[in-house]
């Protein structure tokens, strides 16, 4: 199978000729029988390889990533109760299953008949978009990022496998055509949050996705983000706050024309204020140009998936309002390109690991501006709620027609619906079709697929009905530790497997048996020279000298293919197809022309490998900072156990059974523990410094725990025995910072990044119990 790549179906040039062709077909198939023989070991099978074993840990990574991502998402709206104190003992049970790491070893499978039964079904799931379609219009927004799971990262979880992806897209298509159908004004269209609207996001986070955004964005937002002071505010309200702040700090007091809390359009009047906004406006619009210019430029590298939802979605504009302006259909396909996909990444460029820390404060605000910017431009702007966004509207009109073209552009990409029929048919001929998938995702599909079968297949003789009826009530779902992944195979029970692709194609296109022999004839040639060395370096290539080679080498497997194109070559030249007169030179010239596709195709195999383990390092960064985020979690969870009264130094008062509080166990204080101002710098727990460079050698940080959840950082001197500074911290109060994306502590001296003070004092005082 040829593994699909971001330039689409059609990237392929030698795959251009002849598309529509019942010759394409068959002709398709034997250049990828010669890409992909197992029996062949060069440079190329070992790239294709590494190539292929890359992208399967990809897409197994980005499943983990994906479900971390939604344990980090309850637990931080259940550590929200726990800082609320509203918390009962059997919640904060429920919220440990969440963070326990646990191997399921234990369970049993189902019995052979079902799984049999499930085969079925999860084959007719895949191969049927439309049902899963169906479905994830009918569920819940509570129970749509498990049903997401099971879809984007199982059931089509192979995400560079041609089949699964075109597959994956025919559902989008569905699931966008209902959206269109159903839906009652235009300016409503893809913008709430809506089980659609999430799934075209989550979408977005596989891997071809993320590895655009790394290629296309990191440089750009690394580069801004270095400029830590750079402040380019524009709202006039906290630019005025800002200039009366450091005028009270310069002068002492403040003159009476300066009044604090004065309201936005007084802040807005003030002279002083437009001449700071001023230089800013310019500078930010510099800024936005040069993120959409690489925008721009990068848009053949767009994954062709995310190109053809924004066909679709234009697609389908036009057909259900012919009126709509190209300016109102370019505005719904940048509400998905922009909105959904790059807008998050720039604004939160730490969650999409396109930087190694929390941007500081000015260049973070920045980001947000650009990404408000690059969302009026893709959107119609409204200025009601930031008024003072409208001194930006010149990039807006500057840039409108560009962004229009841009958008356009990314529709146009082909059509998979060829490549898809031929998919299917490799399908129907694989013995080894099968997902990886959980007991639990098996039996929520079952459970969701029962509650909604009377919609999704209304007449008792359709395949999904019959295949639910036969597997009656889903089970329950399993405790964690039982919770296996099973490999279950994929076969259909009412379509015959191709037991002969060639002669299924050849009887559904009507190819010739001589075009067959034919190609066959050349697939042979070119897997010969690929496993015999220096076979091709002299040209023309001399096809008969190879097949005799092979038919005489120390080799079986040389030997019989070497044989059998002898013979074959010899029933071309009876049948009057090639001539051993010219030395076979039409076959000589095909042979020639795959050889130098597949030299290419090995520097395209190596460039995308390349790329990838980039990706990949991406995907298990992320997946290292959620794991981070639940053992902070774990932390908190633990010094919640052993919290007393609402008031204590410990934080919160939790419940037990009965209403009764449970009383704090005496534990000894913990620490101090000393860290140098270097460490915690190397650490990237020192954000920022006001210590002079020379004095920092000399401070250092004490850190202690006088009671479970209470916290004490001391800034010392060295040669004083008194704290320069000390501050009290509770992990509570640490946690509901993360929780608000507030990841600065100013400590007066220095500012410190609160996840890692988080961690740090997780890999401290937990460790120490």
């Amino acid at each position: 199978m040829s593994s699909f790549t971001d330039s689409g179906p059609s990237g392929d040039p030698r795959r251009l000729t002849n598309r529509n062709t019942n010759r394409y077909s068959v002709n398709q198939l034997y250049s990828m029988a010669a890409e992909n023989d197992p029996d062949i070991e060069d440079d190329l099978s070992r790239a294709q390889k590494r190539l292929r074993d890359l992208k399967a840990r990809i897409s197994s990574q980005s499943k983990k990533n994906f479900v971390l991502e939604r344990d980090v998402r309850y637990l931080d709206s259940r550590i929200a109760l726990l800082i609320q104190n509203r918390m009962a003992l059997d919640e904060q049970n429920e919220v440990q299953q969440h963070l326990e790491e646990v191997e399921p070893n234990e369970g049993a499978y189902p019995p052979e008949r079902r799984l049999t039964q499930y085969s079925n079904l999860f084959f007719l799931l895949q191969s049927e978009p439309r049902h899963i379609a169906s479905l994830c219009r009918l569920v819940s927004l509570a129970e749509i990022d498990t049903l997401l799971q099971t879809v984007m990262f199982t059931l089509y979880g192979n995400q560079y496998e041609s089949r699964e992806e075109h597959l994956l897209l025919t559902m989008f298509q569905s699931v966008l055509s209902a959206q269109f159908e159903t839906a009652t004004e235009f300016g409503s269209l893809l913008r709430a949050n809506t089980p659609v609207s999430r799934m075209m996001t989550t979408y977005t986070r596989r891997g071809p996705g993320q590895s655009y955004l790394k290629s296309v964005l990191s440089d750009r937002i690394n580069g801004l983000i270095e400029h830590r002071d750079l402040n380019l505010e524009i709202n006039p309200l906290k630019v005025y706050e800002q200039m009366v702040t450091q005028i009270e700090e310069e002068t002492g007091t403040l003159p009476p024309n300066l009044p604090r809390g004065v309201p936005p359009e007084v802040a807005a009047e003030n002279p002083d204020v437009q001449a700071i906004i001023a230089p800013r406006l310019t500078m930010l619009m510099e800024i936005a140009n040069s993120f959409l210019l690489t925008i721009i430029e990068g848009m053949e590298t767009v994954p062709y998936g995310i190109r053809w939802i924004c066909k679709q979605i234009r697609s389908l504009t036009r057909r259900k309002y012919p009126d709509a302006t190209d300016y109102a259909i370019c505005s719904l396909i940048g509400g998905f390109f922009f909105l959904r996909f790059i807008n998050p990444a720039v604004v939160t460029p730490q969650a999409y690991m396109l930087v190694e820390a929390v941007p500081a404060k000015h260049p973070r605000r920045t980001l947000t501006l650009i990404a408000k910017m690059l969302q009026n431009l893709a959107n119609k702007p409204s200025y009601a709620k930031e008024v003072y966004m409208a001194s930006l509207n010149p990039f807006v009109e500057n840039n409108k027609a560009r962004i229009n073209l841009f958008l356009n552009n990314l529709c146009e990409v082909g059509d998979f619906y060829d490549t898809l029929e031929m998919d299917q048919y490799m399908a129907l001929s694989k013995k080894d079709l099968m997902i990886h998938i959980t007991l639990n995702e098996l039996y929520n599909t079952h459970s969701l697929l029962t509650q909604h079968i009377s919609v999704l297949a209304p007449n008792d003789k359709q395949h999904l009905r019959i295949l639910m009826e036969e597997l009656g009530s889903a089970p329950p779902q399993v405790p964690r530790k039982e919770n296996r992944t099973l490999d279950l195979a994929l076969f259909s029970r009412w379509e015959t497997p191709i037991q002969d692709i060639t002669t299924a194609l050849m009887a559904e296109n009507n190819v010739t048996q001589n075009e067959i022999l034919y190609m066959e004839t050349k697939s042979i040639f070119v897997q010969l020279i690929r496993s015999i060395p220096h076979a091709a370096e002299k040209r023309p290539i001399n096809l008969s000298a190879i097949a005799e080679k092979a038919a005489t080498s120390k080799d079986a497997t040389l030997v019989r293919k070497g044989i059998k194109v002898k013979e074959m070559l010899r029933e071309l030249e009876e049948l009057k197809v090639v001539d051993r007169k010219d030395e076979y030179k039409l076959m000589q010239e095909e042979v020639a022309a795959e050889l130098a596709h597949l030299g290419n195709l090995r520097e395209k195999v190596l460039q995308e490998t390349r790329s990838l383990e980039s990706v990949y390092k991406t995907i298990c960064d992320h997946n290292n900072y959620l794991r981070g985020q639940l053992e902070q979690y774990k932390a908190y969870l633990q010094n919640v156990r052993f919290a007393a009264d609402k008031g204590a130094a410990g934080g919160v008062g939790v419940l037990a059974y009965g209403g009764k509080e449970r009383k704090q166990p005496k534990t000894a204080p913990q620490g101090p523990f000393r860290y140098t101002h270097a460490q915690l710098e190397k650490e990237g727990i020192i954000v920022e410094s006001n210590v002079p460079d020379n004095r920092r050698p000399n401070i250092y940080f004490n850190i202690s725990s006088p009671t479970p959840g209470t916290f004490i950082i001391a800034l010392h001197y060295k040669g004083r025995e008194k704290a320069i500074l000390e501050m009290d911290l509770k992990i509570d109060d640490l946690l509901e910072k993360q929780k608000d994306n507030k990841h600065l502590l100013d400590l007066e001296y220095v500012q410190l990044n609160v996840p890692k003070v988080l961690a740090l004092l997780n890999k401290i005082f937990s460790k120490k119990k």
